[in-house]
Order: C-alpha cells, then sequence, then structure tokens
C-alpha cells in the first residue's frame, strides 16, 4: 500500500516537461578492473590492498573481484542491467588505446545481445579537448555509441564547446555535459546535462535543476545513487549511508518529481567509492569486516545481494509509466 501510495503522489504531482523523447535509464559503468589473468588486480587493488581478500572497497563484489574483459563476467552483467530495467550503460571511456577503451568492442556487442544500449562516459583523459572528443566520436560511432556524456566539460570554456557540440547534434549525437551550472551547457550548446557526484547534488537540488534545464530547452539528466563510501580505496572521509535503500529511494524519487527526461544512476558498478548497484556480499576476512546491503527494503542475507538491481527496476518501471501520462 505504502508503495502505491508514493506512487500516485508522483503521477499526480509531476508536471510534464517539453517532449524530448521516451524515458531512458542510464547506469555509468566501470569497465576497468583487472585480475592476474590480465596482468594484475587492476582498481581492486588501489592504496596499496592485496585482493582477493583485501580489496579496495568497503563492499565485496557477489563474485569476488573479477575481470572487465572476462566474457562470462559481461554476460552476467547485461542479464543483471537488462533485469534492472536500465535502458543503457554509460561506459568509462579514457581515450583511444586505455584499458577502457580495448575492453569497449566486447562489451559493446554483450550489451547488444541483451537489448541495452551503450553510450560513453568521456572522462578528462590527458590533452583531451572538445576537438579530440568530436574526433573521438568519429571512432566510436561504428560501434554503436551515439551518446555521449562528458564528465568535468568544462575544464574547457563553453564557448570552445559550442561549435563542437553542433558539429555533433548534425551528426546525430546526443551529447550531455556533466555540471550543476546549467547556463554553461547551454552555453556549451550541449544537449542536456547530468550530476553524476550524489554528494554535491543531493535530491533536494534536483527540481531547481530539472527547471532551469527546461526553461533553456535542455534535456534534464539527474544523477541518482544508492551512497557513498570511498574510505577504503581513497581515504575519503565523507560517507553518504544507504540506510538500507532510503537513500535510493530518496534520491530516484527526487529525479521523477524533478520531471527529469532521462535518469541517470551513479553507479553500475564503481565499487572503489561504493555507489554500486552491483550485486554485493557480507563478507569478514581477517579483520575487515566488508560492508552489505543486508537490511536494504527489509532483505537479509542472500535475498539483500540483488536488492538494489530489483529495486533499480520498480523505480525505471515507475519511471516509464510517468513519462508515458499524456499531457493537459
Amino acid at each position: 500500500m505504502r508503495l502505491y501510495l508514493l506512487a500516485s503522489a508522483l503521477l499526480a504531482l509531476w508536471t510534464p516537461a517539453p517532449s524530448f523523447g521516451g524515458a531512458v535509464v542510464s547506469a555509468f559503468y566501470y569497465p576497468w578492473f583487472g585480475t592476474p589473468t590480465d596482468g594484475g588486480y587492476a582498481h581492486w587493488a588501489q592504496g596499496g590492498h592485496a585482493p582477493p581478500a583485501d580489496i579496495a572497497s568497503s563492499y565485496y563484489p557477489a563474485y569476488g573481484p573479477y575481470s572487465s574483459g572476462n566474457e562470462s563476467v559481461i554476460a552476467t552483467q547485461m542479464a543483471e542491467a537488462a533485469r534492472a530495467g536500465i535502458d543503457e550503460l554509460a561506459v568509462s571511456w579514457w581515450g583511444r588505446g586505455s584499458p577502457e577503451d580495448s575492453h569497449l568492442p566486447e562489451l559493446a556487442a554483450g550489451a547488444a545481445a541483451a537489448g541495452i544500449e551503450v553510450a560513453v562516459h568521456v572522462e578528462p583523459y590527458p590533452g583531451r579537448t572538445p576537438e579530440t572528443v568530436l574526433a573521438d566520436a568519429a571512432y566510436l560511432r561504428p560501434l554503436g555509441v551515439t551518446t555521449l556524456y562528458v564528465y568535468r566539460a568544462f575544464d574547457s570554456p563553453p564557448a570552445d564547446w559550442a561549435p563542437v557540440n553542433d558539429e555533433l547534434h548534425a551528426q546525430g549525437f546526443t551529447t550531455f555535459a556533466q555540471t550543476g551550472l546549467v547556463g554553461q551547457a547551454a552555453a556549451g550548446r550541449f544537449s542536456g546535462f547530468y550530476t553524476y557526484d550524489i554528494l554535491t547534488y543531493g535530491g533536494g537540488k534536483l527540481a531547481r535543476l530539472c527547471n532551469e534545464a527546461h526553461a533553456k530547452g535542455l534535456l534534464c539528466a539527474p544523477s541518482v545513487g544508492p551512497g557513498y563510501d570511498a574510505r577504503r580505496a581513497a581515504g575519503d572521509p565523507r560517507v553518504k549511508p544507504r540506510r538500507r535503500g532510503a537513500t535510493y529511494d530518496s534520491m530516484w524519487h527526487a529525479a521523477l518529481g524533478a520531471g527529469a527526461d532521462r535518469v541517470t544512476i551513479t553507479s553500475f558498478n564503481e565499487w572503489q567509492e561504493g555507489t554500486q548497484i552491483e550485486p554485493a556480499i557480507p563478507l569478514r576476512l581477517g579483520e575487515y569486516r566488508y560492508v552489505s546491503y543486508d537490511g536494504a527494503w527489509g532483505r537479509h542475507g542472500v535475498a539483500a545481494q540483488d536488492a538494489y538491481l530489483d529495486r533499480t527496476a520498480h523505480w525505471a518501471s515507475l519511471f516509464r509509466r510517468i513519462r508515458a501520462r499524456p499531457e493537459p
């Protein structure tokens, strides 16, 4: 009954935004993990940790520290994303020739087999400029990539992005700037903006940002996430607790109430920052006890491992119902 009332309230309060197309649920995805078969525990060993027992995360993956190049891992992740109602994976990409680039073709093929689109999350790789991103788009297009999320877009001025975005849009690309300054995204002639950082941009800021975006004719793609905990990986003392799922629910509720055109999830599998929705298990190794999802939405033990995937499916379904609602 409580969920029904929440859904009804959202449907009643939602004000239709300008028509930008159908609802899209996208999740930021990281293809940068390695194991000894790849030459070492890439990212799992960050900060001096010693996998497989001691990893650079406060959480422990349900299938252990894995390789992003493993075919069975990719197939499992794509099945999980599809089950969670995720339409698109925005894949972290650090430029041509990077480890993330080498994994992209296999990942794109696995995503296509699962009916999931692949976008690219263009990271601030050395030497990145708007002009290099324009060239990157041509390089990425044969893999089916037509959506670009640009992290820290305004390391370059908006004026430098404007002609590049005009060209990208003419080529059929959709572009999003990571920012909380919507005016900059408009000046740079991006298609829209996303926030990514769920610490800085909590649910209370999303309605204002979406309103500003719609007033300027931009897509609003606010980022929601389950929490944040990077203490073991980076020593960051800041923590956004998951509150047994309440943090995730709160951010989704805010994004839908703000009239989001698409929802971006931070993240599918960024284990170092503890923002992942990928399955995790309770585990104690030596003196350290890894955090788990136990208690999320009343689930415990094995049933809690997939709690965030299932909850994502719930919110994705509600989002599509809201976006399909006829305008008055």
